[in-house]
């Protein structure tokens, strides 16, 4: 869209008040106090110093358990083949029509079965059949932990790729991998690569909107939700739009939606180590943020190993000068994040 009539203007009047991006960050001073402890509240409080618990203490299989569905979404196979789950049964797709189906659960010979039909060479459906049983059965684990020690654990264990995509929502999916690339400098087929170059990413493209923050604020605690200030501060913020507006003010549901796009930009059964993103809702402190998932088998048992990142906290601690104080920024595994939904998406 280019119309002008499009994009809101930065200048907008309401009432017989005109607000500017200046003015709101001017209103830092105005709601004084108000501010402060706003600020204080969302970033100090809520995590279990005071009150609250954080990830570390939470009960974090539960909550990402709740929304655990394959059939959330279509995955991409071999050749062109889709897999979907619907109604306890997988299926195999071949454009419109069902090329194989397994009423799940089953046993992994089923699963072989199909692969020998259809001539897949890397076991896929076997590999769906046995996994989505185990699932649909219970006989799991997640195990949680650091970006390090995940990609770690990820790296010493056996892969299972098409599960990994299985478990992938329906959103997401449609970002380019050379835009990807470009954006993070850094392949979409190696997850560990592409988290650590999102971070520089939005470092030199973007930064923590400051101004749309403060414009809430005033909003919500001021103006109680009566007029809607947040929206003369939005502008584009997808991959494309953030590297040739460099400072594009970004807020934390959009570094965390772009990191998703880059996790799924490609199928996991063409990834190194194969990723599936998850959205994390802190609902306390109205914040977002990206899980980072994969699936794999340790001596026969499946277990879904989880970590969590932050580009908020890497972007804002970069552009506030304090990344020595509060280092890269980027972990999200620890006592300063909390969880109250887990979306697959």
């Amino acid at each position: 869209m280019s119309g002008e009539d499009e994009t809101p203007s930065v200048r907008e009047r309401i009432g017989e008040v005109e607000v500017t991006r200046r003015q709101a960050l001017a209103g830092a001073g105005g709601v004084g106090a108000l501010g402060a402890g706003k600020a204080a509240d969302n970033v100090l409080i809520g995590y279990g110093v005071v009150v609250g618990e954080n990830l570390v203490t939470q009960d974090l299989a539960a909550l990402v358990d709740e929304r655990l569905d394959p059939s959330l979404g279509d995955s991409p196979l071999p050749g062109g083949y889709r897999g979907a789950v619907d109604d306890g049964t997988l299926f195999v797709l071949d454009g419109d029509e069902t090329a194989a189906s397994v009423a799940l659960p089953a046993d992994p010979s089923e699963g072989a079965a199909v692969d020998d039909e259809l001539g897949f060479g890397e076991a896929p459906v076997e590999q769906l059949v046995a996994d989505l049983s185990d699932l649909l059965d219970g006989n799991y684990e997640y195990a949680f932990s650091k970006r390090d020690p995940f990609f770690e654990r990820v790296d010493a264990a056996e892969p299972r790729p098409f599960t990994a995509g299985a478990l992938r929502g329906p959103y997401y999916d449609d970002a380019d991998p050379e835009t990807v690339r470009a954006f993070a400098d850094a392949d979409p087929a190696r997850p560990r690569a592409v988290l650590s170059g999102l971070v520089d990413a939005f470092r030199e493209h973007s930064s923590y909107d400051v101004a749309r923050y403060v414009a809430g604020s005033i909003e919500d605690n001021v103006l109680f939700g009566s007029v809607d200030l947040r929206q003369h501060f939005r502008t584009p913020a997808d991959f494309d739009a953030v590297r040739e507006d460099d400072g594009t003010g970004m807020f934390c549901w959009e570094f965390t939606n772009r990191s998703l796009e880059a996790l799924h930009a490609v199928p996991a059964w063409r990834q190194r180590r194969p990723a599936v993103g998850l959205k994390m809702l802190d609902e306390r402190h109205k914040h977002v943020y990206t899980g980072v998932g994969s699936v794999v088998r340790e001596d026969g048992d499946l277990v879904i190993p989880v970590t969590f990142v932050d580009y908020t906290h890497s972007t804002l601690y970069d552009d506030f000068y304090v990344t020595g104080l509060l280092g890269e920024g980027v972990e999200a595994y620890n006592e300063r994040h909390r969880a109250t939904d887990v979306y697959w998406p």
